[in-house]
């Protein structure tokens, strides 16, 4: 069994033809999947996909790159987060690329985000782009090790992610390792250790080789993990118990689904 630790299934681009995506995980031994929030005021449609599906899970944060989104307060976080398919905070984190004046309110979101997870012990999903000194820092100045998390869709060096492991977070990978020029992202896919990766498709964005430039969809978290098997010379099958299991290790508030 697969596990796509990170996907949009609220987003239209899948909503609308969600029986068919749900089929298709299945038929490619997708067997769990977790909807991210990224936004208060999209959270109840994510949750309502989590409360419709035993095998989706949801999270509930606010996107660093959504400016004009209703601004999450730590308590409110944590009340939403009570729910019981609500397994983690985030997406939360830093994005320097759209944000490239690096506003301090972008810091001041994060930061809240990070209390709320160590209130609810809940973990951490960390968005980060072109920010690796600064939410490397964030997370080690507010004791973020405490609860843990993964950092989703990693796009950064070998050396980002060793320092990442050492605050006991997990690499999760996208579509984006499958890419032919993706060089420095295949290292740390090679060096990260096997019980701390993820998969993960980021649906509908970041469509892995052989679909790149279509529509992503959790199904294809499988070329995910046969890119990652590749590259440390191991079996599909040990690298889907591995990221599985590592899942299961991180979101403790999942319920790994009974197989037939």
């Amino acid at each position: 069994m697969l596990v796509d630790s990170h996907c949009h299934l609220d987003f239209p681009d899948l909503a609308q033809r969600l029986p068919e995506i749900l089929e298709r995980m299945q038929r490619n031994e997708v067997g769990c999947a977790v909807c991210i929030a990224v936004n208060l005021e999209d959270f109840p449609r994510v949750l309502a996909l989590a409360e419709s599906h035993r095998h989706l899970y949801a999270t509930v944060g606010v996107h660093p790159e959504y400016t004009d989104a209703e601004e999450p307060t730590e308590q409110k976080l944590i009340e939403l987060a009570a729910h019981p398919k609500v397994i983690a905070i985030g997406e939360t984190g830093l994005d320097y690329y759209w944000q490239k004046d690096r506003p301090e309110w972008q810091r001041d979101r994060f930061r809240r985000h990070i209390r709320a997870a160590i209130t609810t012990g809940k973990p951490l999903v960390v968005h980060m782009r072109d920010a690796a000194a600064d939410t490397l820092g964030i997370l080690r100045e507010e004791g973020a090790q405490a609860v843990g998390g993964v950092m989703h869709c990693f796009t950064e060096t070998w050396e980002v992610a060793r320092q990442a492991l050492d605050l006991g977070f997990y690499i999760s990978f996208s579509g984006i390792v499958t890419f032919k020029n993706a060089l420095a992202i295949k290292e740390a896919a090679q060096k990260t250790p096997l019980d701390r990766i993820l998969v993960e498709t980021d649906s509908p964005y970041l469509a892995p080789a052989p679909h790149r430039g279509k529509t992503n969809e959790p199904a294809y978290v499988r070329h995910v993990a046969e890119e990652i098997a590749r590259l440390r010379t191991l079996s599909l099958e040990e690298v889907s118990e591995a990221t599985t299991a590592n899942f299961f290790n991180l979101f403790k508030h999942a319920v790994r689904p009974t197989q037939s």
